[in-house]
This record gives structure tokens, sequence and C-alpha cells, in this order.
């Protein structure tokens, strides 16, 4: 009998200690402390950060990978809206892409996707609140004033790299503003990259099916001459070093390789697609020069 009897005691003590485990992580996660997570496990949900509000106040957002890693990598899409809304939804298809495939983010890298950098212009053609799908985009909609902000400013005119009043666009003249970072989109960006200080940034635009070089009055830094040539290795679009077609006057990437921040332009070779597996393949070789990728 004194053997049944310790027995169970021991049992009675054992349930009430379980029981009262529980209780404890109940109440934590009624509190908000979640436990911790295992060793090894990436977090798939992103920091995400508001960093300015459009003319209309919509606002911009910044979502951050990986926060510890010791390289910052940022990704912008959507500076020029609606007129490019596939570069928005470029950006889009690249954080899914990083919430499910966490592990293909290096250890040593951060990454920020910017999706839509002029928010006001995507709403002016999308007519659409936030994230949208291809299925949101009609073709009966003018998508060249949705280029431009609400105060009718090229925002890629009004960044503070030779900067003129009057920009040229196709060969036409086009507002930058009252004078560089007049607009609050050009200044969220700018105060992003003065607070997180990015190794590198690179722009999606389209439509002209190359990956472009930046530079102001110091010229190409040779990082950037460097992931310009191995984002267009991997993902086919031809290099270009200087963009000659006409005047380009207050460009963001221009302003990046003025205070030293290799920067590069993507350009889609369409308005209507997002050429994901070569951009996946470009962003990838991105990875690969700055930090090891692990896994597909």
């Amino acid at each position: 009998m004194g053997l049944f009897f310790k027995k169970r005691v021991i049992a009675v003590i054992f349930i009430v200690a379980a029981l009262g485990a529980g209780l404890f992580v109940f109440i934590a996660l009624r509190d908000g402390n979640k436990p911790a997570e295992p060793a090894g496990v990436k977090n798939l949900a992103p920091e995400r950060k508001v960093i300015g509000l459009s003319v209309e106040g919509r606002e911009i957002e910044a979502y951050k990978y990986n926060n510890n890693g010791e390289t910052h990598l940022a990704f912008v899409g959507g500076i020029h809206g609606g007129y490019e809304w596939n570069s928005v939804l470029l950006a889009y298809k690249f954080m899914d892409y990083l919430g499910a495939n966490p592990e293909s983010v290096p250890e040593s890298l951060t990454v920020t996707v910017i999706p839509s950098a002029n928010p006001d212009g995507v709403y002016k053609v999308i007519g659409k609140e936030g994230r949208f799908t291809i299925a949101d985009v009609s073709n009966d909609k003018p998508t060249e004033p949705g280029r431009f902000n609400v105060h009718m400013v090229d925002l890629n005119r009004n960044f503070d790299c030779k900067w003129k009043l009057n920009g040229v666009w196709r060969g036409e003249t086009v507002s930058a503003g009252t004078g560089p970072f007049s607009e609050p989109e050009a200044k969220a960006i700018r105060n992003f990259v003065l607070e997180n200080n990015p190794d590198a940034v690179v722009f999606w635009h389209s439509q002209a099916n190359a990956v472009y070089a930046s530079e102001c009055e110091n010229g190409i830094l040779p990082e950037t001459l460097e992931i310009m040539s191995a984002y267009s290795r991997a993902s086919g679009y031809p290099s270009i070093k200087s963009f000659d077609h006409y005047e380009i006057t207050g460009d963001a990437e221009g302003w990046l390789a003025s205070i030293n921040i290799p920067a590069i332009t993507v350009e889609l070779q369409t308005h209507e697609t997002i050429e994901w597996e070569k951009n996946l393949a470009g962003v990838k070789a991105l990875f690969e020069y700055y930090g090891k990728a692990i896994g597909d």
C-alpha cells in the first residue's frame, strides 16, 4: 500500500505541474508574449514600417526581411506609379517569394522592399487602395498621368543629383518640383536611405528592357558596375552603363551614386509583364554577390 500511495502522489504532482505549465503558457500568450522560436528557424513575417505619406496621404511602406544581416539590400518599385504598375506587382511577387522562402535570404543580408514609391500615381490608374492584382488593371484608363504624383511632378526628377527645375522625359519637359526633395514621396525615399544606409539599391522600372548603372557628377561607382553586370548576366537583360537617349536630371539612382551608394535601374521589357523568372535570377545573383544564398 505504501508503494501504491507514493506512485499516486507522484502522478498527482506531475499532473499539477503540467497544468501549471499550461496555465503559464496561456497567460504568456494572453499577454502577447510568444514563446521563443526554435533555433535556426527564420521568422516568415517582415518588419513593416511606414516611411512616409504621399501627397494624398497614402502610406509608403517598407518591408524588412532578416533584420539582423550586416549587409543591407533595398528594392524599390513604382516610383512612376500607375504608368509602371507592373514594377509594383513585381515587388509584391518578390515579397511573396521571400515570405514563402525565407531560407533564400543569406544570413548576412537584410532585405528591404518598398513596393510602391508613388501610391497616388498607382491609385490614379488602378483605382484601388493598397495591394492589387493583374485583374484590377483596366485597359481603358490613361496611364501616363499616373507616372507623376498629384502635384504633376515626375518623382524621378526630384532628387538631388544635377537637379533642374524642369526635367526631361522622352524628349518632353516635365516638372521636377520646386527643388530637390520638394515632394513627400521623394523625401520618404531620402529619409529611408539616410536612416538605414543600404549597401545597394535596385529600382524596378519599365519598359526599356535593360539594366542601367547609376551615376552623378563623380561618375559610376565600381561596385555599381559589378552588380549591374551580375544582375544582367543572370537575368538576360542587356547591361547599359549610361542612359544617353535624353538628359536625365534629379533621378533617385543618381542621387544615391552622389552619396556613394551603388544603385541600378532594372527596366522590364513591357508595361504589362513582371518577367518573374528573369528577375528572380537577377536577385539571386545579387544575393550571391553580397552573401552566400541558402536553398532555392
